[in-house]
């Protein structure tokens, strides 16, 4: 696999998700350490805040759960060049991921993830084997990027994709719209915040 890019420091998260923060920094190998007092000190510059991302795995394939358990995880398989461009052009560590189990009864978010890395090439391109070879990328022109993943906390409960339809505070979030496919999605932090609420996310722990 090819080597990966450094890791920079965890951005600065916003107040209402200190909890997320508190409790799941990076290791301090990974990035730098925040503290509450240095997290309170003033506003955050434009460059420092954090964004926030949809992410759709199939349960069957890869869930919630199953991040849990593995603690953090290569998110390979992307194919579709959108999606590769929010992993290899806009995410950065410590950008928090609404897991959506996708093809799932109910579909809906089941957690809270963070991006652990920076994109970098996505091995199984390269591998004849894999059900995600494309023999037009190679190491050295690769054309599909990853990122890994990490787990925050897991729902007690899905959140359905019916609910998030009939909320009027999640108006225009994008996996609410009709035919949409996308794997990946931004989230704004409204929309963010928003659900984190309808799933009880204000305390904190690996099961909220």
């Amino acid at each position: 696999m090819t080597a990966r890019p450094p890791a920079e420091p965890v951005k600065v998260l916003k107040e209402d998700f200190i909890w997320l923060y508190e409790q799941y920094l990076p290791s301090p190998a990974d990035s730098a350490m925040l503290t509450k007092n240095q997290f309170r000190a003033g506003p955050m510059k434009e460059s420092e805040k954090v964004q926030f991302w949809l992410m759709k795995s199939e349960p069957s394939v890869y869930s919630i759960r199953d991040l849990q358990r593995d603690g953090k995880t290569a998110w390979e398989g992307v194919r579709n060049y959108q999606a590769r461009n929010f992993m290899r052009d806009e995410m950065q560590i410590g950008d928090l991921v609404l897991f959506y189990h996708s093809n799932a009864d109910p579909s809906g978010i089941a957690g809270v993830a963070k991006i652990a890395s920076r994109a970098y090439p996505d091995a199984a391109a390269f591998d004849r084997k894999s059900r995600y070879f494309d023999e037009r990328s190679t190491p050295e022109k690769p054309l599909w990027f990853l990122v890994d993943v990490a787990f925050v906390a897991a729902f007690k409960e899905i959140l359905p994709l019916e609910t998030i339809k009939q909320a009027k505070e999640l108006e225009g979030i994008m996996v609410a719209k009709r035919g949409m496919r996308l794997s990946i999605q931004p989230v704004s932090e409204a929309h963010f915040k928003h659900i984190c609420h309808l799933a009880g996310c204000q305390m904190p722990g690996k099961e909220v």
